[in-house]
């Protein structure tokens, strides 16, 4: 029973969120705000994540094809794959759980034990709208942004190691990334990235927006927030993935 009572909770929250705003111009300010924390701030470790991880698959693909009939294009195939239909969406999703989830329930934890939100609805205003609304939209216009970025520096970090250690040459690395290309992998990715940002910003969202107690009960809803965000999108990952593929 209590976990249906998050869930009604939970639901209860996204129809506050998303009513129409009091001002327009007052959400695309916060919009704006967000999309600069939230996806901006997230880049750095986007890209060092996505080039090093480029390089292990390069390395590890390399060093686990020996046996002389398998072509060295297969490098550059392996590497585009697993980066387009898996890390470039799931793994960068978890990251991001971990580093925007945890902002947004501290950010919105902090302004409930301190009175700000009670101070919001006193005046009239919608409190969820005002401070969800913009972190939801910030993340699913922004993070499917992060997937393509990390895709190419995923696969140009497979490139320079197979250049550096001389694993194969570039013509066969480029050719294994032109093999059977299909286009659908990068909608597929965006489309579970897009989802994957939704259940970022909200969940955590709502930990922190009821929050009780105080600066302790923040830490532990964040970090409850991070937990379940990863547990979700694990979820919507093999569901997605049955659906889609």
């Amino acid at each position: 029973m209590h976990t249906f009572y998050h869930f009604g909770r939970y639901f209860m929250l996204l129809h506050r969120t998303f009513r129409k705003p009091e001002k327009w111009k007052v959400f695309f300010r916060q919009l704006f705000r967000e999309l600069e924390n939230l996806g901006l701030n997230s880049i750095g470790i986007v890209l060092i994540i996505s080039f090093f991880i480029g390089a292990v698959l390069a390395i590890q693909t390399a060093y686990n094809m020996e046996n002389p009939l398998l072509p060295n294009y297969l490098i550059g195939l392996m590497v585009r794959d697993t980066m387009l239909l898996e890390f470039s969406s799931t793994i960068v999703a978890l990251i991001l759980a971990g580093k925007a989830g945890s902002s947004i329930c501290s950010e919105i934890g902090t302004m409930r034990i301190s009175e700000q939100i009670d101070a919001i609805e006193i005046m009239g205003v919608n409190s969820a709208s005002y401070l969800i609304l913009p972190k939801v939209v910030a993340a699913v216009l922004f993070f499917p942004l992060l997937s393509i970025l990390s895709m190419f520096v995923g696969i140009f970090g497979g490139w320079i190691t197979i250049i550096i250690k001389g694993l194969t040459t570039s013509a066969e690395y480029i050719a294994g990334l032109h093999y059977s290309v299909q286009f659908y992998y990068i909608g597929y990715s965006l489309i579970k990235m897009a989802v994957f940002a939704f259940v970022i910003a909200s969940v955590p969202a709502y930990h922190g927006y009821y929050v009780n107690g105080g600066s302790l009960e923040v830490g532990k809803a964040s970090t409850r927030s991070v937990v379940y965000s990863s547990i979700l999108v694990l979820m919507f990952n093999l569901i997605l993935t049955q659906l889609l593929l």
